[in-house]
């Protein structure tokens, strides 16, 4: 499983990014794709998920109602908007997805553990 994340770069504080992860040969259908993002000296922090097969979300507080996270079905990408950047927000950001199959939970988790494949990153720069 190789996921690539894209969409970072830099905005000015109140901005707006997308970021965007793809997979190669492989599916995201019926399992939890999450987004993570990790700035120096920091731990990695899990800010979203999605349950694939039911659309079911999660966010930390830290982005809730900043950032949305979607599935794009026919282009098999999991992409998460970010509206209203702050500072704080400056940090590599990572995809992962669990592998073990997971069909109408309902839920979805954003401890970084549960998550076996990972992207390398996409950085994403808030500053004025």
């Amino acid at each position: 499983v190789q996921l690539v994340e894209s969409g970072g770069g830099l905005v000015q504080p109140g901005g707006s990014l997308r970021l965007s992860c793809e997979a190669s040969g492989f599916y995201f259908d019926n399992h939890i794709i999450g987004w993570f993002r990790q700035s120096p000296g920091k731990e990695r922090e899990g800010i979203s998920c999605l349950s694939h097969s039911d659309g079911a979300t999660s966010y930390a507080d830290s982005v809730k109602g900043r950032f949305t996270i979607s599935r794009d079905v026919a282009k098999n990408t999991v992409d998460l908007q970010m509206d209203n950047l702050k500072t704080e927000d400056t940090a590599v950001y990572y995809c992962a997805v669990d592998l073990a199959i997971s069909i109408g939970t309902g839920r979805c988790g954003m401890g970084a553990r549960m998550y076996d494949s990972w992207g390398q990153g996409t950085q994403v720069t808030v500053s004025s």
